[in-house]
């Protein structure tokens, strides 16, 4: 962590949107791009380095091999293939996970030593994979999990209550796809509970929040069939938790990480949580008082990942 260095494998739409994000907000001192495709990677490099007249602060950007794992503080893995227009991120599954197990095994020869961000999809089953695969503590790897979902929520509810998303403090949980619920039980803007807003505001009601959860569960598959792909708000989801780990910022996030029996659901899954993020990647997991209902989806969210672990043979 001497040096911000991030090595990004996968330069497809994710990947590079990451990359675009992390130049023009500054975020790091060197960046390396690797893609089965290196003259791509190349091509890219090439690209955000004809930016860097423009950019906040001094980078080094090049294409690479995974001897460059060695020395980087953070591995984002990106590549994959693509999600499909009406494919649930579960039946990506089986055609990622091999190449997931490829990745880190190359990764992993580098004799990196670092924090394993893990981006591809379904998030918190290969996040598991590269887990079991990379041989390190579970701290040091993690998936990016619903911080996209929670990210989305936050818009969500903003344009209803007209407020600043910044100033909504909301989380999705669970399953990074069909099974993730929100927390309504913790969910404030700003210290007001949102139960109470509701109480009290003609913009937002009651309804209002199946509708809000609704939009965020779909929202992938919307613009899936709009665009084919999502790729900013993850992109610029990654960089934050970029930040939060080379700045020690002790950053609150929801990430897929290892459950590890700190909540009551199965502790053998990576599921999204919040997190403390920092330098160590996660310090700890924070525990959130949970209604009843809420405590059994995150168990239908866990099981769910469970089975499809188990049908890989984890």
């Amino acid at each position: 962590m001497e040096k911000s260095k991030v090595v990004i494998v996968g330069t497809g739409f994710v990947g590079m949107s990451y990359a675009y994000a992390l130049v023009n907000q500054g975020a790091v001192e060197e960046l390396v791009l690797i893609d089965i495709d290196h003259k791509k990677a190349e091509g890219e490099a090439m690209d955000l380095n004809h930016g860097l007249a423009f950019a906040p602060r001094k980078m080094t950007i090049r294409a690479g091999d995974y001897d460059e794992c060695k020395d980087a503080g953070l591995v984002v893995i990106t590549a994959g293939v693509n999600q499909k227009d009406g494919e649930t991120r579960i039946h990506l599954l089986n055609r990622n996970a091999q190449i997931i197990k490829s990745v880190v095994k190359d990764i992993m020869k580098s004799g990196f030593n670092g924090i394993l961000l893990v981006a591809s999809n379904p998030v918190d089953i290969l996040a598991y994979v590269a887990w079991k695969e990379s041989g390190l503590d579970k701290s040091r790897v993690i998936g990016s999990g619903t911080s996209l979902d929670t990210a989305r929520l936050r818009y969500e509810i903003s344009r209803y209550v007209k407020i600043d998303p910044r100033n909504i403090h909301a989380y999705i949980l669970g399953e990074h796809g069909d099974s993730e619920f929100v927390v309504w039980s913790n969910a404030n803007i700003a210290a007001k509970p949102i139960m109470d807003v509701v109480d009290t505001m003609d913009e937002i009601d009651f309804t209002d929040l199946d509708n809000i959860y609704r939009d965020v569960r779909n929202a992938a598959y919307e613009i899936i069939s709009r665009k084919r792909a999502t790729y900013y708000g993850i992109g610029m989801a990654l960089v934050r938790i970029t930040v939060a780990i080379f700045n020690n910022e002790n950053r609150i996030m929801p990430i897929s990480s290892l459950n590890d029996g700190v909540y009551e659901c199965d502790p053998d899954v990576y599921i999204g949580l919040p997190v403390v993020l920092n330098r160590q990647g996660v310090h700890h997991i924070v525990k959130f008082q949970l209604s009843d209902g809420e405590k059994k989806k995150l168990q239908n969210s866990a099981n769910i990942l469970r089975k499809n672990l188990t049908d890989i043979g984890y």
